[in-house]
């Protein structure tokens, strides 16, 4: 069956009596009434037209795709996240081009540029390693907005990033306070970017608190995940607490535990950092972030960028403690 040809803009103009200039103008919203904008739309629906996106960019200098670089898509949280962005970048008339880091900062430099190369009108990232030089020289020409952690030395147009002090502080006090003195820590960040906001505070808060912390790296997947938890519950020196810096990562010290015949929190309790919808489910003690909030921001934040209305702006997410049966 031969493809229907895409219409013109001309064919549009033709249908409505009005130029192509106007049609141009009413299909973008500018300059024109509501209800010419309303009667070209409709007679562009009708006559099956579309923009052809390598047109519009070279007319407008603009593509309408927003790059989202994330961090690791193993972590259900940042799916979840990825989700909501994509969505309400689409209720503003955008795309989101989503990329997956897979935890390595290597990766996450080629991506970004990859992304700025396929000219998206800004980029959305929760980056694996903040402090990269090459954050600074790719400001310069692509607005970008960060989650979670800042880009070191204000490199981004804007962020939205968690307030890790109160968060990690909050957790260790809890696991303390219910008397729980040696506890291991599971986090993502490899040892070529120790430099994380959250893993600096926890090494430090921990010896204020009179914790005995053991930092171990784990990846985002529950089954690499599992495998890690395994090594060290096993073991005679067993901690009597897990801190999970992702709720992924707190899954796979589930399957351990369970792998083990080890009870939760009979045995070992488990506590967790962005709140998952499935940690309700399971029970598990967490640190809620507000996703939805995270997205309303991000999305707000990276249209007004793309747009050049911007001016710099951090917004600081506060954290609410989850309690659960896990602890």
């Amino acid at each position: 069956m031969a493809q229907r040809k895409r219409a013109t803009i001309r064919e549009v103009a033709q249908a409505t009596g009005l130029s192509p200039a106007a049609v141009s103008y009413a299909l973008r919203g500018l300059h024109v009434s509501a209800e010419t904008v309303q009667r070209v739309r409709r007679a562009a629906a009708e006559l099956g037209y579309e923009a052809h996106p390598i047109a519009r960019a070279l007319a407008s200098g603009r593509t309408g795709m927003i790059g989202l670089l994330c961090g690791s898509l193993e972590d259900l949280w940042q799916q979840s996240l990825a989700v909501g962005i994509g969505r309400a970048l689409r209720d503003k008339d955008r795309y989101a081009l989503i990329l997956d880091a897979a935890g390595n900062p290597a990766r996450e430099r080629t991506l970004a540029l990859q992304l700025r190369d396929q000219r998206v009108d800004a980029l959305i990232v929760q980056p694996v390693d903040p402090a990269a030089l090459f954050w600074g020289d790719l400001a310069e020409g692509l607005p970008i907005v960060a989650i979670g952690d800042a880009l070191s030395g204000g490199r981004g147009a804007a962020e939205v990033v968690f307030d890790n002090r109160s968060g990690v502080t909050m957790a260790l006090q809890y696991l303390r306070d219910r008397g729980h003195r040696h506890v291991a820590v599971l986090t993502p960040t490899r040892s070529s970017t120790p430099d994380r906001p959250a893993d600096v505070h926890v090494i430090a808060e921990g010896r204020r608190l009179g914790l005995e912390i053991a930092v171990r790296t784990s990846g985002q997947g529950v089954s690499e995940a599992a495998q890690v938890a395994e090594e060290f519950l096993a073991g005679a020196d067993r901690p009597a607490a897990v801190f999970c810096f992702s709720d992924s990562i707190a899954y796979g010290v589930y399957k351990a535990a369970a792998r083990l015949g080890l009870s939760i929190p009979g045995d070992v309790a488990v506590m967790g950092y962005d709140d998952h919808p499935m940690s309700e489910l399971l029970g598990l003690t967490t640190v809620n972030w507000d996703i939805d909030g995270i997205v309303r921001e991000a999305v707000r934040l990276v249209v007004a960028a793309s747009d050049g209305t911007l001016r710099r702006r951090r917004i600081v997410q506060a954290p609410a403690l989850r309690e659960r049966r896990s602890v």
